[in-house]
């Protein structure tokens, strides 16, 4: 029986369908990966929500770019946080920095008071913050469960040494989920040497569109093939 989470990040309903199928515990929705990841459309949040019977949380960020936001922008993902509690979501992904790179406490713990009684993930925002040992600190101390991370490299394999460190200072208070270039190689010796409990991942293919055209569009969507076997791959490492 496996020990550990799997959650697969979706950018479409597909992808979440798909993730479904694969044995995905959970889902990260988002749109416009390529930008990181945004707050995706209502409509989106609604039909996949009524298309899928495991917990969808959703990535509550504004636009792409670093994670300073206005007061503005703060609204803005206040009143998409209020959204989805009245869509029935299970969770929300979100955090703020400051301009120096720290954790916005302040307009974080709002974010986490917005989201009650959801449960709340610190997104991989803690990637770029200055000293992540005491964000690790704060975040347990306005109560925080989860944070995603990567262990500040661009793939979660090449930061396991500091992702072992995060899951030592953050338990047993918060769960640290590793994500971030997590594919077929690199699933379970991430599991195995850092002792997450929690992987997360998008399993996604290239999907061209108008191949008969000089200007083509290009997307991606989790692949259900991709995700199945991943899934197989987390389960083994959990329960070594």
């Amino acid at each position: 029986m496996s020990k550990g989470i799997i959650e697969v990040c979706c950018n479409s309903l597909q992808s979440a369908l798909n993730a479904q199928e694969a044995g995905a515990e959970r889902i990260e929705l988002c749109s416009g990966l390529m930008e990181g990841g945004m707050t995706p459309s209502l409509g989106l949040i609604e039909e996949t929500l009524t298309q899928l019977t495991i917990p969808v949380y959703v990535l509550i960020r504004p636009r792409g770019g670093d994670f300073c936001y206005t007061d503005k922008e703060f609204k803005i993902m206040l009143r998409d946080i209020e959204w989805c509690k009245q869509s029935g979501v299970k969770g929300i992904v979100s955090g703020v920095l400051n301009d120096d790179a720290t954790i916005n406490r302040e307009k974080t713990q709002l974010l986490m008071h917005a989201s009650s009684p959801l449960d709340f993930t610190f997104h991989r925002a803690f990637d770029v913050v200055n000293d992540p040992i005491m964000t690790i600190q704060i975040l347990k101390a306005i109560g925080c469960k989860r944070i995603l991370t990567s262990g500040g490299s661009a793939i979660a394999y090449n930061g396991r040494r500091f992702i072992k460190e995060f899951v030592n200072s953050s338990a047993p208070e918060i769960s640290i989920m590793s994500g971030g270039g997590v594919d077929e190689i690199n699933i379970q010796p991430l599991i195995r040497e850092t002792g997450i409990r929690e992987v997360h991942f998008s399993a996604t293919a290239i999907i061209k569109s108008y191949y008969e055209k000089e200007v083509r569009q290009t997307t991606s969507q989790t692949d259900l093939e991709r995700a199945t076997h991943l899934v197989q791959l987390a389960r083994e490492a959990f329960v070594q």
